[in-house]
């Protein structure tokens, strides 16, 4: 196995990953600011959306180094080059791809690749990911979360897909080391969002925090964070 990546501190320190995703990327810098303002300092910008790496690039440079911004929906080597010129400090993926999760890890970048099953969470594990993105969640739920910890308690899972600002705690309680959260959160708030939407959008990352803070978190990730 390739050596691995840590997990980003920033996932680590605060359990929440906020998904930027838009069919109109212009908002999004407000967006990242409106949830850091909230507590929220992991970010993660999706390739699908129109001019991703500018806008992954502008938040980093607005933001600084309090805050991870990586690159999801990276499917590819190329993807996550251009990504990582970009600025990106994390990848994320909806899939299993060895290829590229071999040659972050070998960067030293932290991926979090998309897994559903134990097979696959297993081959995503040894590839090289710093943590294994369960999705989509919300179809099995955190009863299909607490079935892969049982045999594999040693990898740690970011329940991603599905997952509202309410059901955060449900998965979290069911062994998941973070969540990664992107429409429930933004809730429209991604396209030109007025003053208003963007102070409500940081009232319900406070709120998403308070609700993790709530929740027990593993031994071993807060020995992780703590170290």
């Amino acid at each position: 196995m390739t050596s691995r990546p840590d997990i980003t501190p920033q996932l680590l320190r605060t359990r929440v990953m906020a998904i930027l995703r838009s069919d109109d990327g212009s908002g999004l810098p407000a967006v990242a600011r409106a949830l850091t303002a909230g507590g929220i300092t992991c970010l993660e910008v999706t390739l699908t959306t129109p001019g991703a790496l500018d806008v992954l690039a502008r938040i980093r440079d607005e933001l600084g180094s309090g805050v991870a911004v990586g690159a999801g929906t990276v499917l590819t080597t190329g993807q996550a080059r251009d990504a990582l010129s970009a600025g990106a400090q994390f990848l994320v993926a909806p899939n299993v791809d060895t290829a590229v999760i071999g040659d972050a890890a070998r960067g030293g970048t932290p991926f979090y690749p998309g897994a559903w099953t134990p097979t696959e969470v297993a081959t995503a594990w040894e590839a090289g990911a710093a943590a294994v993105k369960l999705f989509p969640a919300s179809t099995g739920g955190p009863a299909h979360l607490r079935q892969l910890r049982a045999p594999l308690p040693h990898v740690p899972i970011i329940a991603v897909g599905g997952v509202g600002v309410t059901q955060a705690r449900f998965f979290l309680d069911a062994g998941a080391h973070a969540v990664g959260i992107g429409s429930p959160l933004l809730r429209g708030a991604d396209r030109d969002p007025p003053p208003e939407a963007l102070d409500r959008l940081t009232d319900r990352a406070a709120t998403l925090l308070e609700a993790v803070n709530a929740t027990a978190p593993e031994a071993a990730l807060k020995k992780e964070a703590d170290s």
